[in-house]
């Protein structure tokens, strides 16, 4: 079983070897994912932006029961839960810096985790890249959509005894895995951030839209 780094962390100073997704161990696997959904926001695009700046508040707010813990000024660092396939467990822990908005665009991404638990990238890698659009919508009322789209690539090394499954079985179950993560956190953490948003500005909330995956 893989669980995250609970050793002291060791010295930045230390010689760190090649990340996962650069390794040529066959036990190395990559998965990938892509995830796309939709939050109505019953409120100007500027008060969506001003919400989506305070972030210090509604993402640990919006990511419970999942661990978070601050990293620097924007960064968090997150621990999803433990999964598991084939008999071997997981418990994804990543570093994501949600950075300033730019025309409109709110982008997540990837914090290596030398930067706050190097034991990590022997494990497994992370590339989180994420998106958020503000797109004010002309109507009687006020209402902004916040489309975003996600693309997740984890690397993992898997057990030796794994190898002797058909490769095919490996990764397929593997993706499907992935996506499933994908969809109950992300799916979650949209319904969670719409709910806060209109509780927090004292606004109805809009119905729950199916999910565009």
């Amino acid at each position: 079983m893989i669980s995250s780094v609970t050793n002291p962390l060791p010295e930045l100073s230390e010689t760190l070897q090649p990340s996962l997704r650069h390794s040529e161990d066959s036990r190395v696997r990559c998965y990938s994912s892509q995830f796309a959904d939709l939050m109505e926001m019953r409120a100007p695009a500027h008060i969506v932006g001003a919400y989506l700046d305070r972030h210090e508040g509604w993402f640990r707010r919006c990511a419970a029961p999942m661990q978070v813990d601050a990293l620097g000024r924007n960064g968090y660092v997150l621990t999803l839960g433990r999964f598991g396939n084939f008999g071997f467990e997981v418990e994804p822990t990543i570093g994501l810096e949600l950075l300033p908005q730019s025309a409109g665009v709110y982008r997540i991404c990837t914090v290596p985790p030398e930067q706050f638990q190097p034991g990590l990238r022997d494990l497994y890698d992370v590339e989180f890249n994420a998106a958020l659009r503000l797109e004010e919508q002309s109507a009687d009322a006020p209402l902004t959509e916040v489309r975003w789209e996600l693309d997740l690539s984890v690397w993992i090394k898997l057990p030796s005894v794994i190898g002797l499954l058909p490769e095919s079985l490996v990764q397929s179950s593997g993706d499907h895995l992935l996506r499933q993560i994908v969809r109950q956190i992300s799916r979650k953490l949209t319904w969670k951030v719409q709910e806060d948003f209109h509780a927090t500005h004292e606004l109805d909330c809009p119905p729950r839209r199916r999910a565009q995956f």
